[in-house]
C-alpha cells in the first residue's frame, strides 16, 4: 500500500507560482509518479509525470511552464508552476504506480486557482 499527502495549493494571481509537493509512503517500490488535474466539465488529465527512471512528461499547454521533480531520498515529488494562467485552475492530485502489480494510488487532491 501506498499513501500520498498533498501539500502547496491556493490561490495565485495569473503570472504567478506556486509549488505543490507530495509525499509518499508504504513499503511498495514506486515506479512512477504523476500530477493529475481535473477541471470540472473537462476530462482529467496528466499535468506532468515522471518514473523512476527519470523521464518526464508534460501536458502540451504546461509545457515550459511546470516542472516536476522527484527526490527519492524524501520520496517526494514535485511540481513547480510558473507563469500560471486561469486556465491552470484546477484541482491537482498526486498518483503514484507501485509494486509488482502497477497498481495506482492517489492523493486526496490540492485546489490551485489562478485568478485573472
Amino acid at each position: 500500500q501506498v499513501e500520498l499527502v498533498e501539500s502547496g495549493g491556493g490561490l495565485v494571481p495569473a503570472g504567478g507560482s506556486l509549488t505543490l509537493s507530495c509525499t509518499a509512503s508504504g513499503s511498495l517500490p514506486i515506479h512512477a509518479m504523476a500530477w493529475y488535474r481535473q477541471t470540472p466539465g473537462r476530462p482529467r488529465e496528466v499535468a506532468a509525470s515522471i518514473t523512476e527512471a527519470g523521464s518526464t512528461n508534460y501536458l502540451g499547454s504546461v509545457l515550459g511552464r511546470f516542472t516536476i521533480s522527484w527526490d527519492k531520498s524524501k520520496n517526494t515529488v514535485k511540481l513547480q508552476m510558473d507563469s500560471l494562467k486561469p486556465e491552470d485552475t484546477s484541482i491537482y492530485t498526486c498518483n503514484a504506480v507501485a509494486g509488482r502489480t502497477w497498481d495506482d494510488y492517489w492523493g486526496q487532491g490540492t485546489r490551485v486557482t489562478v485568478s485573472s
